[in-house]
């Protein structure tokens, strides 16, 4: 975990750079273990998903590098408690290891929306502006999904269920997140062409990676965290869908999303902000080549 604010910087500005989505230091997610039922254990490690875990509860940067992980909760525990009980909720909440004031994670529908924590507006009446800032959190998300699935396919072992006790479980799964960071860093072949999901520019037509094909889609763990979410932390979804929606749009998320790029610039929308009141100061955009081919 960084402790320094430089670090922080360099990771949000990674995020910014690589996946467009500013003031961002990382990706949240959990995934199942799955192991063989420890002795005695009854159905204490029995998940949702119909089988024997333990879960990998993890945040990565912005280049697929894990800078948080927990690991051991019993497959069948709370949900919610797996990210409420861990240090990164305590980290983020109290804004520890410097971690910056203005700054957030991304994470999926599953987990509550807080000040520090973005997640993708509902389904039920969503406009067009807030599905631009779904998209966008999905391409920022999509990275600890792509992490976990390149962790099972550089190591097997994670491909069946592992049969040994719960605390070498445990230290077989730590060890191979920090190889994975080791190798991400030192072998350039650990990292294979098509490896990963890639994203079509123009089109956002999303490529899907090496892993999905011989791993499949990975389960998730259902954090069924409380919807009460403040009003400042729907002030900052908001503000990142303004931002995404004008000065921060990017080739290809018209196209992907189905929305006309002009009606984006032509109509306002009541109580939007003017560009002057752009809540992020970042250098970027607004799709001048992309909407003027359809002008």
């Amino acid at each position: 975990m960084p402790e320094e604010k430089e670090q922080w910087d360099r990771i949000a500005s990674d995020f910014e750079m690589l996946w467009n989505f500013p003031q961002c230091c990382g990706a949240i997610d959990g995934k199942h273990i799955a192991v063989k039922q420890p002795p005695r254990s009854g159905t204490s490690f029995y998940n949702y998903k119909g089988f024997y875990s333990i879960v990998l509860f993890a945040m990565v940067d912005a280049d697929y590098n894990f800078i948080y992980f927990d690991i051991g909760r019993n497959g069948s525990a709370n949900d919610a408690q797996i990210f409420n009980n861990s240090s990164l909720a305590s980290m983020l909440q109290h804004r520890r290891n410097n971690f910056p004031e203005d700054h957030v994670v991304v994470g999926d529908s599953i987990f509550a929306l807080k000040p520090y924590l973005m997640k993708p507006y509902g389904s039920r009446s969503r406009s067009a502006k807030q599905t631009i800032f779904n998209y966008r959190l999905s391409r920022a998300r999509r990275i600890v999904e792509n992490a976990f699935g390149i962790l099972t396919l550089r190591f097997r072992v994670f491909t069946k269920p592992i049969e040994s006790k719960t605390n070498t479980v445990d230290d077989v799964v730590l060890a191979a997140c920090t190889l994975h960071n080791w190798l991400r860093a030192s072998v350039p072949g650990y990292f294979t062409t098509g490896l990963v999901d890639e994203e079509e520019t123009h089109t956002g037509e999303i490529i899907p990676g090496q892993w999905r094909k011989e791993v499949g889609q990975l389960p998730a763990v259902n954090l069924n965290l409380s919807n009460n979410y403040s009003k400042d932390a729907k002030s900052v979804r908001n503000d990142y869908a303004h931002y995404f929606w004008r000065r921060g749009a990017i080739p290809g998320q018209w196209r992907a999303t189905g929305i006309d790029p002009i009606f984006a610039r032509c109509i306002p929308e009541e109580n939007e902000l003017c560009d002057d009141d752009d809540p992020f100061q970042v250098n970027t955009f607004f799709m001048d080549n992309d909407t003027n081919s359809e002008e």
